[in-house]
């Protein structure tokens, strides 16, 4: 990109307007996930071919993602992510447009690959906005997206318990949505590419930082798909509590990993993220513990607040160390996207299969193990902390950081 000047009032702006470009993302998905239920009635699919439909978003995102770094580059960032942010909002309207498997997997495919574009380019230009003010601000980007998630699946929840029709509900939301969204896009960064730079290759491997960083990654998602989608279960099955005190359980977890986000940044900015993560990894493998040792329902649910405490802010910081990883940050988000959209595919299939051939208990063990790798491996998000000096004037001009 070309080096362009901000006054810091300018970036701090642009990082209110990152901001709620993320809230409105995590709004869709909150829509769409609360209204699942009526899309399979819809479509009259089985339990089956909805587990099969609902691997489509990862496999669009998948496939999609390694495209952004392109459209940044041809359209300019802030461009970019206005079309992008816009198809996202308006693929929310094709699920429940499906009436069968085919054309559901297809709109999933459609609805994965514009969310896996869109998130790529937010993320990138999270990561400029945080060089420019040189301080943490990624924890509390995906803290807005959480909160964005939380609100959309409070209106969802209220829809369906009204009993509308998705297709009207998501048309709504979509529309509102993606006003929003075009909106917040008007103040983000405008960053150009330089005259003489080369456009990134439309497919290309990540750079082995990012498949480094991707791993760390991986395990942070790995337990939270995990506790989201089993942890309700296991306190069902392993502890033989209510339904209500086993769902209140999967709710406190989300909660926790939302507010830690929220206030990570000022943990990130005092201690670095390799420090950061490295404590996150304790508290996380220190939680696993206790959920597999436990014999109680609070100890349990004291495990899964540890564990979503532990793990919050790793995928952050992740998205902010491959941004600053090398000369292409478009393309290590991306392959660090990729890693962790697998990682939340295949952990609630891979705590099923284990837990179906062994028991839960043993399913998060392996949670347990993955959380310990965060210890063990935080020294690859090395790049995630900054050391320029800091802006002091609020009139003072932030210049592109990058050399």
């Amino acid at each position: 990109m070309s080096e362009v000047v901000y006054d810091l009032r300018e970036v701090r702006r642009a990082r209110y307007a990152v901001a709620a470009v993320f809230a409105v993302h995590g709004a869709v998905t909150g829509s769409f996930a609360t209204r699942v239920p009526w899309i399979q009635d819809h479509a009259g699919v089985s339990a089956g071919q909805l587990g099969l439909a609902l691997a489509f978003p990862a496999l669009g995102a998948s496939v999609a993602m390694p495209l952004a770094g392109s459209v940044s580059h041809r359209f300019g960032a802030r461009n970019a992510l206005r079309g992008l942010i816009a198809l996202w909002t308006l693929a929310l309207v094709l699920p429940a447009l499906a009436p069968n498997l085919l054309t559901l997997c297809l709109a999933l495919f459609v609805y994965g690959a514009t969310a896996g574009m869109a998130d790529v380019a937010m993320n990138a230009l999270g990561v400029e906005v945080e060089n420019r003010l040189d301080r943490s601000i990624m924890s509390g980007l995906h803290g807005m997206w959480s909160a964005g998630a939380l609100i959309g699946s409070a209106a969802g929840t209220l829809a369906a318990h009204l009993g509308s029709d998705a297709r009207l509900h998501h048309a709504l939301a979509a529309a509102t949505l993606t006003i929003l969204g075009v909106l917040a896009c008007r103040w983000v960064l405008d960053l150009q590419p330089a005259e003489d730079e080369e456009p990134p290759p439309r497919f290309a491997l990540p750079p082995k930082s990012a498949l480094l960083i991707g791993a760390v990654g991986f395990c942070a998602v790995f337990a939270e798909g995990a506790s989201l989608d089993w942890s309700a279960v296991y306190l069902r099955d392993q502890l033989d509590t209510s339904a209500g005190l086993a769902a209140a359980c999967t709710t406190g977890f989300t909660l926790t990993m939302a507010i830690a986000r929220l206030a990570g940044d000022k943990v990130v900015d005092r201690y670095g993220a390799v420090r950061t993560v490295r404590f996150s990894g304790i508290l996380a493998t220190l939680g696993g513990l206790l959920i597999v040792v436990s014999d109680a329902p609070a100890l349990a649910m004291t495990g899964f607040a540890l564990l979503g405490l532990g793990i919050a802010v790793v995928v952050p910081l992740c998205f902010a160390a491959a941004g600053r990883s090398g000369p292409n940050p478009s393309l290590a988000i991306a392959g660090v996207a990729t890693i962790t959209y697998t990682s939340g595919l295949i952990a609630p299939s891979a705590i099923g299969g284990i837990a179906q051939a062994t028991s839960l208990m043993v399913s998060f063990c392996l949670v347990t193990l993955l959380s310990s790798g965060l210890v063990v491996f935080a020294r690859v998000l090395r790049a995630g902390d900054r050391d320029r000096p800091k802006v002091s004037s609020p009139d003072a001009a932030v210049p592109d950081p990058r050399p």
